[in-house]
């Protein structure tokens, strides 16, 4: 099979470069002719963590979402440092978010969120062989935990309540392809 054709970056500009995310705008060929404009949020990557007690229950976080105005239920996750490997960072999050450290962690998807203007790359992780330990959240992390069954978390699907897109497809993923 021929290598797919990519677009041409003619000219790219910088327009916000914060702690968390930078935008950028870029003049553009692509693969099919087309000139265009392009804004694109920069994004380092990061990883989402799906936690399996011995048990079998499925580790969730729930904090506030100032974006949402809501609070969610999610799975673990957070941004890829500088120089960390995808396992590092899903260790460190891990950790950080419940205080659980795990024996093994696998990635089992490697997905772009929003690619229409997003360019971050989001591994998703199982992690197994679950210790429980105490959290270090950053200081401005409020964070509540809990292990929810499979068929919980299931009803909190078909109901509405889990709304949060990374860990809708993590766990539909773990409970068609991987449980």
């Amino acid at each position: 099979m021929a290598k797919a054709k990519v677009g041409r970056i003619l000219k790219s500009e910088v327009l916000y470069e914060g702690p968390v995310f930078g935008v950028r705008r870029d003049e553009v060929i692509e693969p099919k002719g087309i000139r265009a404009t392009r804004e694109v949020i920069t994004h380092p990557g990061s990883v989402v963590v799906l936690p399996v007690r011995n048990d079998g229950r499925i580790v969730m976080i729930r904090q506030y979402r100032h974006a949402t105005r809501q609070y969610l239920w999610e799975l673990v996750a957070g941004r890829i440092e500088a120089g960390e490997t995808v396992q590092a960072a899903a260790a460190r999050e891990l950790l950080e978010e419940t205080g659980y450290r795990a024996k093994r962690f696998r990635v089992f998807l490697d997905l772009f969120p929003t690619p229409g203007f997003l360019e971050e790359r989001m591994y998703l992780l199982l992690a197994e062989g679950l210790k429980q330990g105490k959290a270090k959240p950053e200081d401005d992390e409020k964070i509540e935990v809990r292990a929810y069954r499979a068929r919980e978390l299931r009803k909190m699907m078909k109901q509405g309540k889990l709304r949060d897109a990374k860990s809708l497809a993590g766990l539909l993923h773990y409970f068609v392809f991987l449980r």
